[in-house]
């Protein structure tokens, strides 16, 4: 049993309250940590606070060495840090080293950006009033972040609320989903040697309850969350006056054209609607094809899930794992069920054992189906057909998430429509929704959240302008 004590504000203590971490293939709790007390919690905003100033003072220089830094070790301890996300978090080992080395990439992007955080010039003499005059706006530290992650990309998505406060000179204090808080202690390991002071950042699992005190303490001035669409509106409602920044789920869309490569499609199709069980917010969920290519494309996808290898996520070949928790491999059989039920007709898979939800494919789905109007977070794909560009863009559109969605095409024209008119935001040209370039602007509409993240503009989400007038 793996022993992980929790950083509080530079130190790594225990506390009463254990906390068993579970191999979700196994089965079996392989890692013991800690949920943080109450007064662990006072520890860990008392000490942030204190360090604001410091933070916030820090030359571009010194962000830079920390933030290079991490991301150096990131890439140094490689396997360590994909091994402990794989047991936790029961993501197949090939797209774990895949998990740390893009978190290495954000911790590095972030260095660059923290040498070139925003300064303007303005003339202010467009109006009589504002004649020999000239404004210099620069960007302050917004203050305390509160970040809060899921379980699906436990460093990655960590790495995405902590590298851009550090960057903008912000501490944070971070709530790891319950399921998968080793990786982010890891992480705490390699920040604790580097040169920010005490208090910059701190990693507390916690319950619920003392969770949610985050979201309605007045003491942070901003909070960025990951997670469903539920829990993230229920929070914007209760923060107060915070800045807030959601990144929320989705039912992701591909429209496939009647000019695509077909077998290209497919390739790409299978990883982005089975990698990692589907549990990823950007999943290929929702399939919309020509339906002079629809038969032809539907077999062959079919056949290309049948291949899929699925079994112990330590196998490097293994494409499709154990999903995180019994309870989520229930529900997904629940909703497929549903749905044959009401019609949908099932091509493959729909088949639970244990832990596992073998791939699945359906057709003949309407959108009041949950497996179309939820995000079924899964290894689940519907398959749909349409006559005209303009008709599979409303598709795509009625639905109540609008996070990203890949058009395959080589109409100049419609990928003008499609970008003009498709209520996401993102489109993501002949490639799947699932591509992200983690210094890209990432975030969605309606349902999908609110801000964006890439470490540009999260680091502009934590901070505030202020103008000197002259």
């Amino acid at each position: 049993m793996l022993e992980y004590p929790i950083y509080v504000a530079g130190n790594f203590e225990k506390s009463a309250k254990v906390l068993d971490v579970y191999n979700p293939f196994k089965g079996y709790a392989f890692a013991r940590t800690y949920q943080a007390s109450d007064e662990q919690y006072e520890i860990a905003i008392t000490k942030a606070l204190e360090c604001r100033k410091a933070m916030a003072e820090m030359p571009a220089h010194e962000r830079y060495i920390a933030l290079r830094f991490i991301s150096d070790a990131i890439t140094l301890n490689r396997q360590v840090l994909a091994e402990t996300l794989c047991y936790e978090s029961g993501k197949p080992i090939r797209y774990a080293l895949a998990e740390v080395d893009r978190a290495a990439q954000t911790f590095l992007v972030a260095a660059e950006e923290a040498k070139r955080l925003p300064k303007e010039y303005m003339s202010l003499d467009w109006t009589p009033a504002g004649n020999k005059k000239e404004g210099l706006v620069k960007y302050f530290p917004a203050g305390l972040v509160a970040g809060i992650t899921p379980f699906n990309f436990p460093i990655n998505l960590v790495a995405h609320k902590v590298a851009p406060a550090i960057a903008a000179g912000c501490p944070i204090i971070l709530k790891p989903a319950s399921a998968v808080p080793l990786s982010s202690l890891e992480l705490a390991k390699i920040i604790s040697k580097t040169n920010l002071p005490a208090g910059a950042f701190s990693v507390l699992p916690m319950d619920r309850k003392t969770g949610n005190k985050m979201v309605l303490d007045e003491r942070f001035n901003v909070l960025s969350f990951t997670g469903s669409a539920d829990v993230g509106w229920e929070m914007k409602k209760n923060a107060g006056k915070k800045r807030v920044l959601l990144e929320l789920g989705g039912n992701a869309a591909v429209i496939v054209s009647d000019d695509a490569n077909i077998a290209e499609v497919v390739k790409k199709g299978l990883v982005a609607g089975f990698s990692y069980s589907g549990q990823i917010c950007i999943h290929a969920q929702r399939f919309f094809i020509h339906k002079d290519i629809f038969e032809k494309f539907a077999a062959a996808f079919v056949e290309g899930v049948k291949n899929l290898k699925y079994g112990d996520p330590k196998d490097a070949e293994t494409d499709v794992s154990v999903m995180i928790d019994q309870a989520n491999a229930d529900r997904v059989e629940a909703w497929v069920d549903e749905a044959v039920k009401s019609g949908a007709t099932l091509l493959c898979g729909g088949k639970k054992e244990g832990g596992f939800y073998l791939p699945t494919v359906l057709k003949d789905t309407t959108i009041e189906m949950k497996v179309c109007a939820e995000e079924i977070f899964g290894p689940v794909v519907t398959l749909d057909s349409f006559s005209s560009i303009e008709e599979a863009v409303e598709k795509v559109n009625n639905s109540k998430f609008g996070l990203q969605t890949g058009v395959f095409t080589n109409s100049v024209s419609e990928m003008d429509y499609v970008f003009n008119n498709l209520n996401v935001g993102g489109v993501i040209l002949n490639d799947m929704p699932t591509f992200r370039a983690d210094h890209m602007p990432y975030g969605g509409v309606k349902d999908s959240g609110f801000g964006r993240e890439g470490i540009r503009y999260a680091i502009m989400e934590m901070m505030e302008p202020k103008i000197l007038v002259k």
